[in-house]
């Protein structure tokens, strides 16, 4: 058995850096945690970044966007697609009720899947 700390990154694979920086960076409106030449890393919250990796800087090809949600904690679901539907992101349908969460789904320029998210129900442990 292994001890995992915590989640460092995520890593979401992109075709075009420079495009991809301005979505996050601008469009989203995320800190970069790190601005290495070709390794942008994006602030998530206090304990996570989003990472953008070029497949091809490390020997391999695009084989196609992520399909599984990355959730972005946002205040209020419904004001934040607002917002980013006036920077021109395209959403699937509006924001939805899961009974415990809010959640609106989103794509990123490259297609990976991206989530706008709001727990309200409380956890049961």
């Amino acid at each position: 058995m292994i001890t995992v700390e915590r989640t460092d990154f995520v890593s979401v694979p992109v075709t075009d850096m420079e495009r991809s920086i301005r979505f996050y960076g601008e469009t989203l409106g995320l800190p970069r945690a790190s601005k290495t030449e070709g390794w942008p890393e994006f602030q998530l919250g206090e304990n996570v970044s989003l990472y953008l990796v070029d497949p091809t800087n490390i020997g391999r090809e695009f084989e196609g966007p992520h399909t599984s949600s990355i959730a972005l904690r946002v205040p209020d679901v419904a004001a934040a697609q607002r917002a980013l539907e006036a920077e021109g992101v395209e959403f699937f349908g509006e924001p939805f009720d899961t009974g415990v969460c809010h959640m609106a789904i989103f794509h990123d320029p490259d297609g990976n899947t991206l989530m706008l998210h709001r727990r309200y129900a409380p956890r049961e442990d």
